[in-house]
């Protein structure tokens, strides 16, 4: 059963099932932990417009992405979540920063790029999230690129245990570095945006910051990255030019008579 008002359609809880795919129940759940607004009652019967669609649609899709609820929750939260141009900008913002298109490979191919007889590898390399097994001996790479840098070190004589080592720190660092950008951009940019009552005519403005703080983010930490590993390289060798140095004076020392 449906209603309209003012030319916008409203369902029942029934019909906003059956148009999304979701459970009745599992729509209720969602209003119980907060991810959507109550219904509007007339009548005494609830009735869902097209903001609690999108919400619902935009769940789905966070949870397809493996977001847990509780991060979901969150997320809307911070952002006040009550409307539908929030969750369009939700969405654009995850479109800005998304993950890389999936693909799907055999177990052999994986053998055979990454030498990985030992299925403690591979089950390491899912525990990792790079991995997902779909079956069949088939794997779904969740960051093709990640899976590629890895096979590169392997292809330079690097261990793959060794490799995913390497993966696995950078991830743990990344994250560090993800929650910066994040803190730094609801602090400057949506908050303030936020406090002024999201006027309408600034939604594009904010759109082209976000994709400006996106191409400076990943320029600062490649020059970053860079300056530290030369730092690094200076420290290190520079350690080793010392004791080489030394030792070889010690080497030179004539012998006590």
């Amino acid at each position: 059963m449906t209603v309209e008002v003012d030319g916008v359609e409203w369902r029942t809880i029934d019909e906003l099932a059956r148009l999304s795919g979701v459970t009745v129940r599992n729509i209720r759940a969602y209003q119980a932990r907060g991810l959507l607004p109550p219904p509007q009652v007339r009548a005494r019967t609830g009735y869902y417009g097209p903001g609690h669609e999108a919400r619902l649609e935009l769940i789905q899709e966070l949870q397809g992405d493996g977001v847990k609820l509780d991060t979901i929750k969150k997320l809307l939260d911070t952002t006040g979540g009550t409307t539908e141009q929030v969750v369009h900008f939700i969405r654009t913002v995850r479109q800005l920063f998304a993950p890389e298109e999936r693909q799907i490979v055999h177990l052999d191919e994986l053998t055979e790029r990454f030498g990985a007889e030992d299925g403690g590898l591979l089950r390491r390399a899912q525990k990792m999230d790079l991995l997902r097994e779909v079956g069949d001996d088939q794997y779904e790479e969740i960051s093709p690129r990640l899976m590629g840098a890895a096979q590169s070190m392997v292809d330079m004589g690097i261990p793959l245990s060794r490799s995913l080592d390497v993966v696995e720190q950078l991830r743990k660092h990344a994250d560090g570095i993800a929650k910066i950008y994040v803190e730094l951009f609801l602090g400057e940019v949506w908050r303030p945006f936020d406090d002024s009552g999201r006027p309408a005519d600034r939604w594009p403005k904010l759109y082209e910051t976000i994709e400006q703080l996106r191409e400076v983010s990943g320029e600062a930490m490649l020059a970053v990255l860079q300056l530290a590993v030369s730092e690094r390289l200076d420290v290190t060798f520079g350690r080793d030019i010392v004791r080489n140095v030394r030792a070889s004076s010690s080497d030179e020392k004539p012998e006590a008579e």
